[in-house]
C-alpha cells in the first residue's frame, strides 16, 4: 500500500530538507519526499489530503509510569516534594494488581496516541504479590492500544528495613528480580527496524536497589543487547543520599556498577556538575527531560543546552501521571520550550529544538535509530494536527504555532504506516468502557489505604 501525505500545511524534517508537497508511505515506511510542484515518481494507491494538517514524526515519550494514571492529585500526596511524595504513595501502590497494571496501562497508551505520540517507553518497577505478571499485563495492553512501545523490566529490592524508600511488600528478592528479566527479555524483546516492541532493564534509583543488583543487571543486559535506564540526579536529597549512603554522588555510584556507558538513558538528570556533564557525555548516556514532573515537584532544571553540548542526547517524557498529572506529550513539548526559555533565554531555545528532542533525541534515547524523523527509509510513523482551534487563529507559522500555541491533541496518527487515530478518534478502541474501567480500579485502589 503506498499512501502520498499530500500539500501539508507544513511539515518537520528537522531541519534535513523539504517536503513542500508531502510525504509517500510505502508499506511501513517512508519511502519518498515530494517537493513542491511534484508529484510522486511512482503511482500511489491512495492520497491523503493534509492540506490543513501539520505534519510531524510521531513523538516519542523516553520516560513514563503508566501505572501512575490509577493515582492522579491524590490529596494525600499533594505539595509534597520528592522523596515525602514518594513515601506517601508507596503504600497505595503497593495495592496493584496485575488487572490493575494491564488498565492503567491502556488508558496511558491511548492518551499518549491521541496527543501525537507514536512511540512510549515506560518504566514499571513496582511488583507485589499481586502484580507479580506485571511486565506481561503491560504487553499485552500495549499491542491492544497499538502504540510502539519500550517496557522496561524495572525492579526495587532495598526496602524500608534496609535504609531504602519501599515499603518490604513492594520489593523482591534479586535472583527473582534477574531471573524474571532474562524470561522477558527472550519471551518479548524485537531487536529489528520496525519493531513495536523492546524490553529495556530499569532498576528504580540508587535508594531502592543494591549495588549488586546495578552489577548484574547491566552485566544481563549486556549479554542480552538490550538498553539500561534508571532515574538519576533528580533531586538535592538524592544526592544527600548517595553521599551517605555510598560516600559519593550519584554519578560517581553510577559509574562504580558500570552503567556509565552508551547503552544507558537516565531519567530526569537535574543535580549533575559541570565535570559530570563532560563525562556523561564522553559516555554517549542518554538523558530523559522531564519538565512538568519537575516543576510539580519542585526538584529542579536540567540542564539541556550544557548536556546537548556535551554529547548527550536529551529527550523528553512525560513522566509519571501522579506528578505530571497527565501522559499528554505535546503538552510536554511546550513545557520543555517554556522552562528551557526561563533558564537560558528566549533566543536559545526554539520551537524546532524541543520538537527535535521529543523525536530524533528521544529516539537516540532509546538506541531507535528507525524512529524519530520524516526521513527516507525511517518508519512511517507521524502524528498530524489541525489548526482549528481557537488558540490557533491568526497564527502566522504553523509549525511554531503548534508549540507556542498549546497544541494538545493529534487529529490523525500513523504508526508502522497504519492509521491509529482518525479524526480525533482512537480506532479499534472503546474508549468509554476503557476510562470508566480505569476510574473504577482507580478508586479501588486509593479506598484500599486510609489517609489520617
Amino acid at each position: 500500500m503506498r499512501t502520498w501525505i499530500k500539500s501539508p500545511l507544513a511539515t518537520f524534517t528537522n531541519g534535513n530538507g523539504h517536503a513542500e508537497n508531502g510525504l509517500v508511505i510505502d508499506g511501513k515506511t517512508i519511502s519518498e519526499w515530494v517537493a513542491t510542484g511534484r508529484e510522486p515518481l511512482n503511482p500511489v494507491d491512495d492520497i491523503f489530503d493534509a492540506s490543513e494538517h501539520v505534519v510531524i514524526p510521531g513523538l516519542i515519550s523516553a520516560h513514563h509510569h503508566y501505572y501512575q494514571t490509577l493515582t492522579r492529585a491524590v490529596p494525600n500526596a499533594l505539595n509534597k516534594a520528592l522523596f515525602p511524595w514518594l513515601k506517601s504513595l508507596y503504600p497505595i501502590w503497593a495495592g496493584l494488581t496485575d488487572e490493575m497494571v494491564h488498565v492503567s496501562t491502556q488508558l496511558a497508551c491511548a492518551e499518549l496516541l491521541l496527543s501525537g505520540c507514536t512511540t512510549s517507553s515506560d518504566h514499571h518497577y513496582l511488583f507485589t504479590d499481586k502484580s507479580a505478571n506485571a511486565t506481561d499485563a503491560q504487553v499485552e495492553a500495549v499491542r491492544e492500544i497499538g502504540i510502539r512501545a519500550v517496557v522496561t523490566r524495572g525492579s526495587m529490592c532495598v526496602g524500608q528495613e534496609n535504609g531504602g524508600l519501599p515499603p518490604e511488600s513492594t520489593v523482591q528478592d534479586e535472583d527473582q528480580i534477574l531471573n524474571d528479566c532474562d524470561s522477558v527479555i527472550r519471551k518479548y524483546h524485537n531487536p529489528m527496524p520496525g519493531s513495536m516492541l523492546q524490553i529495556a532493564l530499569a532498576p528504580c534509583s540508587p535508594f531502592s536497589v543494591s549495588r549488586d543488583l546495578m552489577v548484574n543487571v547491566a552485566e544481563l543486559a549486556r549479554i542480552h543487547n538490550v538498553k539500561l535506564h534508571t532515574h538519576l540526579a533528580e533531586t538535592r536529597d538524592e544526592t544527600d543520599y548517595c553521599l551517605e549512603k555510598f560516600n559519593c554522588r550519584p554519578l560517581d555510584y553510577l559509574e562504580n556498577v558500570n552503567w556509565l556507558c552508551s547503552d544507558v538513558w537516565l531519567a530526569h538528570g537535574i543535580f549533575f556538575d559541570d565535570q559530570e556533564i563532560h563525562k556523561l557525555g564522553d559516555a554517549g548516556v542518554g538523558i530523559t527531560h522531564c519538565p512538568t514532573s519537575n516543576m510539580m515537584l519542585g526538584s529542579g532544571q536540567c540542564r539541556v543546552l550544557q548536556l546537548q553540548a556535551s554529547g548527550c542526547a536529551v529527550g523528553i517524557g512525560v513522566d509519571g501521571s501522579a506528578s505530571n498529572d497527565c501522559s499528554n506529550m505535546m503538552q510536554e513539548v511546550r513545557q520543555a520550550l517554556l522552562l528551557q526559555r526561563l533558564q537560558y533565554g528566549a533566543d536559545q531555545v526554539s520551537h524546532q529544538q524541543v520538537l527535535s528532542m521529543a523525536t530524533k533525541d528521544s529516539a537516540r534515547c532509546l538506541g531507535r535509530d528507525d524512529l524519530g524523523t520524516l526521513a527516507i527509509g525511517k518508519q512511517a510513523d507521524l502524528a498530524l494536527f489541525k489548526l482549528d482551534d481557537t488558540r490557533f487563529s491568526g497564527a502566522g507559522d504553523p509549525l511554531a504555532a503548534l508549540v507556542l500555541c498549546g497544541a494538545d491533541s493529534a487529529d490523525y496518527i500513523m504508526v508502522g504506516g497504519q492509521w491509529k487515530v482518525k479524526n480525533k478518534q482512537l480506532l479499534g478502541v472503546d474508549l468509554e468502557t476503557l476510562k470508566h474501567k480505569h476510574s473504577k480500579l482507580a478508586h479501588t485502589l486509593q479506598q484500599s489505604v486510609s489517609f489520617q
